[in-house]
């Protein structure tokens, strides 16, 4: 009740600053050296260090493999669902048209939307067991008998295999180029990124705006506090919210 935030375990905000693998480093990629640390990161780490040259504990690299099945499948059957893309384009990706070609021929006569749902389930599957069986075979190589042995590995305990990493990223890009760089989700980013980028634009340099309890914690337009504030009031609203807040603040027809 005395501390002002959710009081997270070391091991938990390891795992969720070091989702994508070290930071910094000779074991940071090339992606993650590219820019500087964010500086939230860097903040907390001067104060409280997170390590964050090496790789995370064995727990968050399974929630970090865990979330890139998760949302390749989830976004594979968003993109079909919204036309983005189609079955047959979709299965230009190898390991993808692997799983359909089996469903299809256990079930040839099977209606497009039950296919989708048991091509995505066989997918997840196969991914999963393809990580469970290269981790134990990494497991039996470096024999690691603690958590910090974990950390202290010059490459990630849990993965996919080659072969599978492979086709992954050939999945990642087809997702890539057919769904997040579509021109229809261009345009609801760039009205997102808008959106964001006027309310933050508006509350920081005027704060009087904010409701009273989130005004009361600034100190005046363009300060450093004030602009923690503001970044703290946007990243705790829904994305309804954001758009009605806009609403608010921008339509003079707007009548709150």
């Amino acid at each position: 009740a005395a501390f002002d935030g959710l009081n997270l375990t070391w091991d938990t905000l390891e795992g969720l600053v070091k989702h994508n693998g070290p930071l910094t480093g000779a074991l940071a990629s090339p992606k993650n050296l590219q820019k500087p640390l964010p500086l939230a990161i860097a903040e907390y780490i001067a104060r409280h260090d997170l390590e964050v040259h090496t790789f995370a504990g064995p727990e968050a690299q399974v929630a970090a493999l865990s979330d890139d099945i998760a949302y390749n499948n989830h976004d594979i059957d968003d993109g079909l669902r919204a036309g983005l893309f189609t079955i047959d384009e979709l299965r230009s990706v190898p390991v993808v048209d692997q799983v359909f070609a089996a469903v299809l021929d256990f079930y040839p006569k099977l209606d497009t939307k039950r296919l989708v749902h048991e091509s995505v389930r066989r997918l997840i599957s196969l991914m999963i067991d393809d990580v469970v069986a290269e981790t134990r075979r990494r497991v039996a190589l470096h024999k690691p008998d603690s958590a910090d042995a974990v950390r202290a590995l010059d490459t990630p305990l849990v993965s996919f295999s080659t072969g599978m990493a492979a086709q992954e990223a050939l999945l990642k890009r087809f997702l890539f180029q057919r769904m997040y760089r579509h021109y229809k989700v261009n345009r609801m980013t760039l009205k997102a990124r808008r959106t964001v980028m006027d309310l933050f634009t508006v509350l920081l340099t005027e704060p009087g705006v904010l409701p009273p309890e989130w005004a009361a914690l600034t100190q005046g337009p363009k300060s450093k506090q004030t602009a923690r504030v503001v970044c703290d009031y946007i990243a705790g609203m829904t994305d309804l919210f954001a758009f009605q807040e806009h609403r608010r603040l921008f339509d003079l027809s707007a009548n709150e």
